[in-house]
């Protein structure tokens, strides 16, 4: 009877759990989603594919990545070691969802946070570390969006640190969380926890593991996460690196989990497979100096910027040309960064990009009295 009992009971359980998960596929399947869509180059964040990218749509918790970028550049600063133990908060105790369980007043290293927020997509954890770095949860999701804007995230709003609750309000777009997984990508030391399969904190008592499952069979995968809540939908943010050149794709209020994850790993597969990152040369026919009118000196010298890197559809590199556009000469006074013209890189007559040629020098403007210092001067020692 007792076995008997125990098989019944964990019958009702499963058929509970079997209903609820039924239902929250239903519910992604039947809702209205808006499907958006990109796909950037990491280094210059150029966009090669997108549709919808610029729509603001709920993101729900993949708000946790502007979390993990805000730790990572207190960590950077060495403001926040890895190392460091933080204490749980009653308020962090309370959070529900994904979690790892942490008791209040309860001491757990950065790294074991970033591990559970990373790798076990833990609300409580979020918390530990956002109270840490801007004492209040709320303070702390202000100092998200505020980061959003300065990163050119200008579709974006968080109100928490996790994105479980309130998760239609979590606004963002693709194209600004590929900004946000770009600037991500730049931390080399969040790689191990991103491509984390599977680990443990606490001693080994608490198990994590990744529901981003690109980490396990995507060549060169580097991060970064997907997510669902109700309201976003399945999301997923993937980054994968090769020979020295990395792409970016974003999918968000996808209707299933699994096309998600396919549609950004197809969506990072094109760029691999039919584009190319460039960088032109520097022209040879770039002058060393300009001439000036009315100044104290009558040729200045000249530099230019940095050249950067275009993605271009494979074998397109031979089509690029470049041309100096420069007057012939600059009117005094002439101060050192002046834009004295311009290089400018093109593909089948249509504009890349441009760089600046400027004035790497100071030439003051000539007038009667330091004409008169002049002439003595020459006077003086002919």
């Amino acid at each position: 009877m007792r076995n008997l009992f125990f098989k019944r009971i964990i019958c009702i359980i499963l058929a509970i759990i079997t209903v609820k998960s039924v239902w929250t596929v239903s519910a992604a399947e039947e809702k209205d989603y808006k499907l958006c869509k990109v796909l950037i180059e990491a280094s210059g964040g150029v966009v090669i594919s997108e549709q919808n990218a610029e729509e603001p749509v709920p993101v729900g918790t993949m708000a946790k990545l502007m979390t993990v970028l805000l730790a990572a550049e207190e960590i950077e600063a060495g403001r926040l070691l890895l190392s460091d133990k933080l204490k749980t908060s009653s308020y962090a105790n309370s959070m529900q969802g994904a979690q790892i369980w942490l008791m209040p007043g309860e001491e757990i290293s950065v790294d074991e946070l970033l591990k559970a927020v990373i790798i076990g997509n833990a609300n409580d954890a979020s918390v530990v570390l956002a109270e840490k770095i801007s004492e209040s949860e709320e303070s702390f999701a202000a100092l998200m969006t505020k980061r959003a804007r300065e990163l050119g995230m200008e579709n974006t709003v968080f109100t928490n640190c996790s994105g479980y609750y309130d998760d239609d309000k979590q606004i963002s777009s693709a194209r600004d969380m590929a900004k946000l997984c770009a600037e991500l990508y730049k931390y080399d030391f969040l790689r191990g926890y991103f491509t984390c399969w599977r680990d443990f904190v606490r001693g080994g008592e608490t198990e994590l593991v990744n529901s981003n499952e690109a980490v396990k069979n995507y060549d060169g995968i580097v991060g970064f996460k997907v997510g669902f809540t109700e309201n976003s939908g399945y999301c997923a943010a993937l980054g994968a690196e090769r020979d020295g050149i990395a792409y970016i794709s974003v999918i968000l209020g996808c209707g299933d989990k699994d096309i998600s994850i396919s549609d950004a790993k197809a969506l990072l597969s094109v760029g691999f497979s039919q584009y190319t990152v460039f960088r032109p040369e520097r022209p040879k026919n770039v002058p060393a100096e300009i001439a000036v009118r009315g100044g104290m000196s009558k040729t200045v010298p000249v530099d230019c910027g940095s050249i950067r890197s275009v993605v271009l559809p494979n074998g397109a590199a031979s089509s690029v040309t470049s041309r100096i556009v420069m007057p012939d000469y600059l009117y005094a006074p002439v101060r050192k960064g002046q834009k004295a013209g311009e290089i400018q890189f093109l593909r089948n007559d249509k504009m890349l990009f441009s760089v600046d040629i400027f004035v790497s020098d100071h030439v003051e403007e000539m007038n009667a009295q330091k004409a008169l210092c002049i002439i003595l001067k020459k006077l003086l020692t002919f």
